[in-house]
């Protein structure tokens, strides 16, 4: 009989805690998608007046007052997202990430440290002008791998002047600094 009053009362606190609560429909600021919340009205009112001080400009050293301004003043401002009108050049690219995805001519794959550094320095001597890179992210296998391109096509150049002295070398997808990449 104890367990029974037990459960009751904790569905009774529950069932007290859940009828203050409210679904709360709120728009995401980026795409726009409706998030369902499940939370108190005290909370929700709460979290809108904090949105509300966020989202009104400071007043700063321009001396314009928020509330003088209708268009600042309203409570639905619609978040700004600038989405550039072209296409971004590659210097703004690798601006804003140094590092992309790219291409990478893959030489050899060998067993040891060694036997990288062998096929690294043979390839150096055939192509000095290309830079030559040894990935030991496989261990105990090690990548041979030469040059940084944008685009598979990009590669397909050196990659035909590359074969003629490594039959299996190929361009495979690798993480390139993108000032180096061709």
């Amino acid at each position: 009989m104890k367990s029974v009053l037990k459960i009751l009362t904790s569905l009774a606190l529950l069932s007290v805690n859940f009828m203050t609560a409210q679904q709360v429909v709120k728009n995401d600021t980026i795409s726009g998608t409706p998030l369902s919340v499940t939370m108190d009205k005290r909370i929700d009112d709460l979290m809108t007046s904090m949105e509300d001080k966020c989202s009104r400009p400071s007043t700063g050293n321009t001396g314009k007052n928020w509330s003088d301004d209708p268009d600042l003043n309203s409570k639905t401002t619609n978040p700004k997202i600038n989405v550039p009108d072209r296409e971004l050049t590659q210097a703004e690219i690798c601006r804003r990430n140094p590092r992309i995805m790219g291409y990478k001519i893959q030489l050899a794959v060998v067993k040891s440290n060694e036997e990288a550094r062998e096929v690294g320095m043979y390839f150096r001597r055939r192509f000095p002008n290309m830079k030559v890179e040894i990935d030991a992210s496989l261990r105990p296998n090690y990548k041979v791998m030469a040059g940084s391109y944008l685009s598979r096509q990009s590669a397909a150049a050196d990659l035909s002047r590359i074969r003629q002295f490594f039959a299996s070398a190929i361009a495979i997808q690798y993480r390139v600094f993108c000032v180096e990449a061709k």
